[in-house]
């Protein structure tokens, strides 16, 4: 028996019989994947909250985790995920608990577990192309100017709610604008 990774269960290594009736996103995040080896979503802030970015395709190409990133510009997101991304590619995947520096807007990130409860509610578009979730999703945290992270002493309250704490249960979670999407 192996220890290895689970094999990938996605659209593109299993024929689920639904090839013909796939939507735009999922066509699109194929191409994406086949051509880049993974690819960015953007969720834009809208009046119930901020915005956030998330992989699909570092665990089809890479057997690396997904990466999810909240609350900053969306695009600062999005280049921080693939600086990551192509770091996976190169086999130098993030993990749970490591944190890396001058990675966004020249301050370190960490990295932490994301609880599977909250996969349908922030990442349907993950959950539609692997189809048996659960996969690795790692939340990237970003710091304060101070170089603090949400979860230390010394941030401010409204810091500490610019990001979900997906690492906790969506029922652990506090309520507000992340919770808002389950």
């Amino acid at each position: 028996m192996s220890d290895g990774p689970p094999p990938c269960a996605c659209v593109l290594c299993h024929d689920y019989g639904d090839r013909d009736r796939m939507d735009t996103f999922l066509l699109r995040t194929i191409v994406h994947i086949s051509q880049y080896g993974w690819s960015v979503v953007l969720v834009p802030a809208d009046e119930r909250g901020p915005g956030w970015a998330f992989t699909i395709g570092l665990w089809h190409g890479h057997r690396a985790p997904e990466l999810a990133m909240f609350g900053a510009d969306l695009y600062e997101m999005e280049e921080t995920l693939n600086t990551l991304g192509r770091a996976a590619a190169e086999g130098r995947p993030p993990a749970d608990g490591e944190r890396r520096p001058g990675l966004h807007r020249g301050r370190p990130v960490a990295f932490r577990q994301v609880e599977t409860r909250w996969y349908e509610a922030l990442f349907r578009g993950a959950t539609a192309f692997y189809r048996r979730p659960p996969l690795p999703f790692l939340q990237v945290v970003w710091p304060d100017e101070d170089e603090l992270f949400p979860w230390q002493p010394g941030t401010t309250l409204e810091f500490r709610h610019t990001q979900p704490w997906l690492w906790l249960s969506p029922r652990a979670h506090p309520s507000g604008a992340w919770t808002r999407h389950l």
